[in-house]
């Protein structure tokens, strides 16, 4: 494979999101075989199961761009020690219909900034639950608790930091072979998230 599709969630529907500036310096640190693409979560409706038998179109895109991804990377903020509704509901629409999960076996990572010293260690913890019951292959190390400084981390997703800048690197580094650790082991294909 000459390159890994990635899908990515940005958790904050903000528009001024600090995590939506982290995601774009992961990006432009990420090793050049991983392609991104950004899954929305805006569009979609409160999911309830009275869907299952029909999902409306805005799930089915989500579902279907998961199908096209080979991993997926989570950029959440941390809202009331968790994960923000709009990513939760975007999880459950897409772990569903039961038997449909869309997470089952994909290469995982999660990462994300605050302004406030814990840097979101919380709602990642909150995510990596969720995530392990829908049974997708976490990156578990190296964690990245991101202190957002705006003095350090541009608009643009430049970063001024040296020492911040390598250790993402590294880390989309590490992500990247831990997708192709999982997926020599369990590669993605038809039929891949039909079994919940």
């Amino acid at each position: 494979m000459s390159a890994y599709k990635v899908g990515y969630f940005v958790g904050s529907l903000s528009s001024t999101s600090i995590n939506r500036v982290l995601s774009k310096a992961l990006l432009k640190l990420a090793p050049s075989d991983l392609e991104f693409s950004e899954i929305r979560i805006d569009n979609l409706p409160l999911y309830s199961p009275d869907f299952d038998s029909d999902y409306p179109p805005e799930a089915r895109a989500l579902k279907d761009a998961l199908a096209a991804s080979d991993a997926v990377l989570f950029v959440t903020p941390e809202y009331n020690r968790s994960i923000p509704g709009a990513l939760k509901n975007a999880i459950d629409w897409a772990s569903r219909p039961w038997g449909q999960n869309s997470f089952d076996h994909m290469p995982a990572v999660v990462i994300g900034a605050s302004i406030g010293q814990i840097g979101t260690a919380v709602a990642q913890q909150s995510l990596r639950g969720v995530l392990s019951f829908c049974n997708a292959r976490q990156m578990t190390a190296p964690e990245a608790y991101i202190h957002f400084r705006p003095e350090v981390f541009a608009e643009s997703g430049e970063i001024s930091d040296a020492e911040t800048t390598t250790f993402l690197q590294n880390f989309m580094t590490e992500f990247r072979e831990h997708i192709q650790r999982v997926l020599t082991v369990l590669p993605r294909g038809a039929g891949q998230q039909a079994s919940a």
